[in-house]
């Protein structure tokens, strides 16, 4: 992969962000699920920037800062000027007794605790925390954390969540940094499009960070989501290509849809793209990463990595060239819906 494969999160502003194709997503090195050694953590951070990965995502969340100090240590070696960067608010951390520490499914976090806080206060006492730990002056793309009905727990929630970032001041803040020049963009980074769709009637947004919502498995976001982005340049960067596994790893026993073992019509629809792909000689996995990035509003696409060997995998993956057929017969035989743009399309990649 080259530095040369960049494309704008949007084009409207007078600092548009470029992002490469293939970026980095830093929940792992917060130790999501397991414990990642900073040896292990430093040499995937390198392994990205040599490969060619110029963008790099983290959040307070990951391991309740831990993924935000390694990447500060990544960027000492960079230099803030050569990446670009984007980090999360929404969650404070704040200093607790033991029993409090909000882990979540991170392992070995520090003593912290976790509130949910989108005002105006909130906001802007989670971005300085969050310059501190990455040990830098600015971040180029702020982003609401988590309002979706997935990680709020109901629709009732999400919404009030949504309501507090607009009548909290929440929303005021983020334009604010922008407008003084102190970020670049905003937007959201969630699970679910239908949120993303609702704060772009509310506000004036960048881009957002879509979680497993546009996979090989899922493209209902075509539906009025994407096209609206497309109508407004607002640009899209899409976490969980795998939808949390089962497109990485095919329809074994055990595998994971959406962070639980995948329903039998998952496993049944896996199988028959992975005879398509095993028809076409090219792995499943690869065509799961570089699908996504057919659609012109995905400007990245950002598997996490917690070794330098996962990091040189996922840039070969996708460099990987995967025939126009591939695409084809997915299509014809309803396995991808016939409006989802393919990989090598005529588009603006811009």
């Amino acid at each position: 992969m080259t530095i040369s494969n960049l494309r704008h999160l949007n084009q409207r502003t007078s600092r548009p962000v470029p992002l490469t194709q293939l970026g980095f997503g830093g929940a792992p090195l917060g130790n999501l699920y397991r414990k990642v050694e900073e040896a292990d953590a430093q040499a995937a951070l390198q392994a990205a920037y040599d490969s060619g990965v110029r963008f790099f995502d983290t959040a307070p969340q990951y391991g309740l800062g831990r993924s935000e100090e390694r990447f500060g240590k990544g960027i000492q070696r960079f230099g803030r000027d050569n990446i670009q960067l984007s980090s999360k608010i929404g969650r404070l951390l704040l200093d607790c007794e033991p029993h409090e520490v909000t882990s979540e499914a991170f392992v070995d976090v520090p003593q912290k605790r976790i509130v949910f806080d989108y005002t105006y206060d909130g906001v802007m006492r989670s971005y300085d925390a969050s310059l501190k730990r990455l040990g830098v002056d600015n971040i180029d793309v702020l982003l609401v954390h988590d309002v979706c009905v997935f990680s709020q727990g109901s629709q009732e929630a999400s919404d009030a969540k949504v309501r507090e970032l607009f009548d909290g001041g929440g929303y005021r803040a983020l334009t604010e940094l922008r407008d003084n020049g102190d970020i670049a963009a905003i937007g959201a980074g969630v699970n679910e499009w239908q949120v993303c769709e609702k704060l772009l009637a509310m506000g004036d947004f960048d881009g957002f960070l879509l979680a497993g919502r546009y996979t090989l498995l899922e493209q209902e976001a075509l539906d009025s989501f994407l096209p609206l982005c497309e109508k407004r340049d607002v640009g899209i960067i899409l976490g969980g290509p795998y939808n949390s596994g089962i497109l990485a790893t095919g329809a074994i026993e055990g595998a994971k849809y959406n962070y639980a073992d995948a329903p039998p019509e998952i496993m049944d629809r896996v199988r028959r793209i992975e005879a398509v792909c095993a028809a076409h000689d090219t792995p499943l996995i690869a065509a799961a990463l570089q699908f996504v990035l057919g659609h012109p509003s995905v400007k990245t696409v950002i598997p996490g990595a917690v070794s330098a060997q996962e990091v040189e995998a996922n840039a070969a993956l996708m460099d990987r060239k995967i025939p126009d057929a591939l695409w084809r017969d997915l299509r014809s035989e309803g396995l991808i819906r016939p409006d989802a743009p393919l990989p090598g399309e005529a588009h603006d990649a811009a």
